[in-house]
This record gives structure tokens, sequence and C-alpha cells, in this order.
């Protein structure tokens, strides 16, 4: 018997139940879900297949969740000139991986075989990100190679004259040239920084991993210097690109760093700041943090923190690559977490984003 049709004898407990009803679908209501048809729901012996051809209409007719969003990449814009070139850095978001987020309901594109992430989930962040950049409708064309180093903090680059399988386990560097038509480099980063350098006139590409080691040992000079002697390349006729990487404003460093940058540069006190850390609870509670030691010698000091983007920039100045042709994204990873994996405003454990530079 339906609610429509049933009779009751007391007015009072129709009314309460049709207020109870529109209760009910009023709440239904606010989450999305139709309301409303519980008065002329049919007889019970016929509730379950009626429910079942429902629901299966409503399945059928429901658009497919997408395995995973679209992610956004950054390109250099002054770049986009030259249809020739495939450039652009990932971001955190977008992808199948969920191991840096699991109360997230999106995926992110971590892009690096890490411990904590299955090697599934990379493979098709890693096939997701291509397609974005080389903007493939499908899968990424097969002649199309992508080729990555075990890196290890070096000055060391290699010349790619062509992928091969196991070339990513095979060779451990920071930098990479190439000529070659469907070669693409790929560096892995999370706060050190990824350098793009591409000689316009001779279509050649570089990606180069700079952290603070990788920095002293100029890996992005040395680099250029290999581009002018394989290729012929002229620093008139480079441009760079320095993407997303920690910023002065979180990189604080020790005293064997500044050492380090004081032997090899001239220009090292150019890169360092001294930056006070401002803590509520020091400043609130100033007499627990008191030592015994003299004047000068406590930890309370100031923190020096190194600029790594100005570091490389001034290398790209010496190899000869003009002011005007260095793009410098100046986002800083640990600041933007949501945006960015980050090695140390994560405290280890996060992914890795990949930049890549390649000839289509």
């Amino acid at each position: 018997m339906s609610l429509r049709t049933k009779k009751t004898s007391s007015s009072t407990s129709t009314a309460s139940l049709d207020a109870a009803l529109r209760g009910i679908d009023e709440l239904l209501g606010a989450v999305g879900l139709t309301h409303g048809t519980r008065r002329t729901r049919p007889p019970a012996s016929k509730k379950t297949a009626s429910s079942a051809r429902q629901a299966a209409a409503q399945k059928k007719s429901a658009p497919k969740k997408k395995a995973a969003s679209s992610p956004t990449v950054l390109r250099v814009p002054a770049w986009e000139r030259y249809p020739w070139l495939v450039q652009g850095f990932s971001t955190r978001p977008g992808g199948v991986s969920k191991a840096y987020a699991p109360r997230t309901l999106q995926g992110e594109m971590n892009l690096g075989f890490t411990v904590s992430d299955t090697q599934k989930n990379v493979q098709r962040n890693r096939e997701i990100f291509l397609r974005t950049l080389l903007e493939a409708k499908s899968a990424p064309p097969k002649h199309v190679a992508l080729t990555l180093l075990r890196q290890i903090h070096s000055g060391i680059v290699y010349r790619v004259d062509g992928a091969r399988p196991g070339d990513a386990a095979l060779r451990s560097g920071d930098g990479m040239i190439a000529a070659q038509p469907g070669q693409m480099l790929g560096i892995l980063t999370a706060d050190c920084l990824p350098i793009l350098v591409v000689d316009v006139r001779q279509r050649v590409v570089a990606a180069f991993h700079a952290g603070w080691r990788g920095t002293a040992a100029r890996i992005v000079e040395r680099g250029v210097g290999r581009m002018q002697a394989e290729f012929g390349s002229k620093p008139a006729d480079l441009t760079a690109a320095i993407g997303p990487g920690i910023g002065a404003c979180c990189y604080a460093v020790g005293d064997e760093v500044r050492n380090e940058f004081d032997s090899q540069f001239a220009y090292s006190d150019q890169l360092f700041r001294e930056v006070y850390d401002s803590d509520p609870i020091k400043e609130k509670y100033p007499l627990l943090f008191l030592t015994a030691r003299a004047p000068g010698h406590s930890d309370l000091g100031p923190s020096t923190h190194l600029d790594l983007a100005e570091a490389n920039r001034r290398q790209l100045l010496d190899a000869g690559v003009g002011e005007r042709k260095i793009h410098v994204l100046g986002v800083c990873t640990a600041c933007h977490a949501a945006q960015f994996f980050s090695h140390r405003g994560e405290q280890g454990f996060t992914g890795r984003m990949m930049s890549v530079v390649g000839i289509r």
C-alpha cells in the first residue's frame, strides 16, 4: 500500500508523518539527492526489482570518474615561440599518487620512484605528465624518449644521443645535453633547482639538477661549456630557465656551505643573508632560553640563508648567457607545499616533480 492511499484514523499522525518526510526530503536535497519520491513508492513486493532497475539506469547514465585530474604544467612564455621545443615544469596537483596526501580526495603528480609510492602510480603519472607536456590526446608517441639520471649532487654532465632501456639506472650524474629530435631530458626535484638551457639556433637542449653541492661544483657552467664543445653552441644563442625550488626565504644552511661557496665564488657574499627567525615562544618566555655561553656563542642568533637561484643565475651570466635571456620562475617550493613537493618543507617525506626540455 502506498503512502498516497494509506488511510489513518488520526489526522495528527498523518501530519506528523508528512512533516517527517518533508524533513528527510529537505535533508537529502541539501546534499544533491533527489527527494519527494517516497509518496509514490511501489508496493513492497516490487520494491527490490524496481530499485535495482533504477540503480542500473543511473549507473549507466552517470559519467565515469576520471582516474586523475589534469596536471598543471608551468612553461616559459618566451619559449612558446619555438614550435620545435618541448618544455615544462610539473607541479604537485593532478595524478594518481596518494602516498604523500592520503587524506585528500585528489591524487598527486609524484614523478619519482620513491619508497612510499608504487611503481605503477609513478609510471601512470609520468604517462599523464608527458601526454600533457606534448599536448597529446593519447599515449606519448613511440619516437619520444625520456632520459633521466640517478642524481648524485655532482658536476657530471652527459651527452645523450638516444635513450636506451635502463639508461636511468646506468648513469649517475646531474646534467644532460642533447640535439636529437624526439629526445626529452628530465630532472627530478623537491627543493633543488631544475635548470633548463636551450640553444635556439642549433636546436640543442640541456637540463641540470642544482642543489647546493651541484651549484658549488658549477654544474651549469660545466653544462654550457659542454654545449659549446659538443655542438658549437654560442652564448648569444642560449636562453635559460630556472624552475621552482627552495627560496632564500626558507633555505637555511650551515657553515660548511658558506665556506664552500666562499672558496669557489668571488661574489659569494651576495648569495647569503642573515635571517632572524621569529619564535613566539622565545619572545614570550625569553628567560627559558638564556644560556651560560659567552655573547655571540649561543644558538639564538641569526641563521644563514642561501639564494640558490641567484647563485645559478650568476653562473649563467658568467657562462655568457644574456641577462634578459635568463628566466627565473621565482617560486619557493617550501612556501607553497600545496603546489610543489618540498623535501625540507615536509621533513623528507615527499614526492618528486619533473622538469623536462626536449626536441619534437
